[in-house]
């Protein structure tokens, strides 16, 4: 495609193998039949080094489609999916590492992979250590046998972004393989690959699928990193069914527009919030005074929906509670990305760092696609029911 068009237009273009249908059709497919042997065992041979049909499982128009799509979101060389989000990190975690190996993982890591790291690395013979979520003394923790940097892009519930070109430059020093979550941003708003990670990660059930109807996650890498990811994901057996990527192939064709109301949708929540004498913080590097702000004003083109809100001291978990349980807009859900608004407690006990600042009871919105006016009401309505309460004197 011409690059001189805007991303966007390119977006609205990509993934679409063949001339005339506007979206992909729905390719249900296993067994896929030669018409010769010779032409059976050419496929074979070729297909290590070729995207060809050969077999439902190794992909079909619809994946191959959506993955042309996320290649070109990502500007990476090949994509390939798989069935959850943790499957695809499980997948690049096994893929580079071998017994021996050290990698280091971020303190703000997705729970369930620091339970994988705990667990399975371990008794896989890979040591791990967790390092500051903004990436401040990196350096000093890289070991002879560190094999990859493991970052997230704003890390998980706090949001503190790391500065990746810092990090490329430490994991290009020690020959790691830097590998970025980059789902916060669904590689519209961040590109880790641009700047110098070797592999990037999509929870493509957040706000690429913007549906909240579907599961499935997605590893886009540059040229070095392609070969072992590619044989790991047929290796394991990773795969995804022609319905989920139509799914998400459709959801990806609004992500620019659905991500702008998130964002302004978030934006004015979070002032209405930083207003309201409950509320000690609210976190997000979006925001001015914000710790990553900086960063993420330099490397990100804009924001999404998620926020979490610190209370003050004075309020308990039960205090927190009454309020998540008072609103009627948020739903109790713990997923995000989707068009609706959600809202979970927030917990960081998991984190094997210290926390050096004193924190109140902590909640994370996810802020949909309401009227902003309604979210802000309901907030508003939740918040003067957890003041009411009678306290014992």
């Amino acid at each position: 495609m011409s690059k001189p068009y805007q991303p966007t237009t390119r977006l609205l273009r990509a993934g679409r193998p063949h001339q005339g249908w506007v979206n992909t059709p729905v390719t249900r497919a296993s067994t896929y039949v030669f018409d010769s042997v010779a032409a059976w065992r050419d496929t074979r041979a070729r297909r290590e080094e070729e995207r060809l049909p050969s077999y439902g499982a190794r992909g079909t128009d619809s994946t191959h489609a959506l993955e042309d799509a996320l290649v070109e979101l990502e500007q990476g060389f090949r994509a390939a999916l798989y069935p959850t989000g943790q499957a695809a990190i499980v997948t690049v975690l096994l893929a580079y590492l071998r017994s021996g190996d050290h990698v280091l993982i971020t303190d703000a890591v997705y729970d369930p992979v620091r339970r994988f790291c705990t667990e399975h690395l371990t008794r896989l013979g890979i040591e791990h250590t967790f390092y500051r979520p903004d990436g401040v003394g990196i350096e000093a923790l890289i070991r002879p046998n560190t094999r990859m940097i493991y970052a997230e892009a704003p890390g998980s519930l706090t949001y503190e972004m790391p500065d990746l070109s810092d990090l490329s430059t430490a994991a290009k020093k020690h020959g790691c393989w830097l590998a970025v979550d980059n789902t916060w941003a669904s590689g519209l708003l961040y590109k880790p690959l641009t700047l110098g990670a070797d592999i990037s990660i999509l929870a493509a059930t957040k706000y690429l699928g913007g549906h909240a109807d579907v599961m499935m996650g997605a590893v886009v890498t540059n040229t070095r990193a392609w070969r072992p990811l590619e044989r790991a994901t047929i290796d394991f057996g990773q795969t995804v069914g022609a319905d989920d990527a139509f799914l998400v192939l459709r959801g990806l064709r609004s992500l620019p527009l659905r991500m702008v109301q998130h964002a302004r949708n978030a934006m004015q929540v979070a002032e209405f919030l930083q207003r309201r004498a409950e509320v000690v913080r609210v976190l997000c590097p979006a925001l001015p005074g914000d710790p990553s702000h900086a960063v993420w004003q330099r490397d990100c083109s804009g924001a999404n929906g998620l926020l979490t809100i610190e209370l003050a001291s004075t309020f308990t978990a039960a205090d927190a509670d009454v309020l998540m349980d008072s609103l009627q807009l948020f739903g109790i859900g713990a997923s995000w990305g989707g068009f609706e608004s959600l809202v979970i407690p927030v917990q960081l006990g998991s984190r094997a760092l210290p926390d050096p600042t004193p924190r109140g009871p902590m909640l994370r919105l996810h802020v949909g696609l309401e009227a902003a006016e309604d979210l802000i009401a309901d907030l508003e309505h939740a918040l003067s029911a957890m003041t009411s309460i009678v306290r014992p004197i």
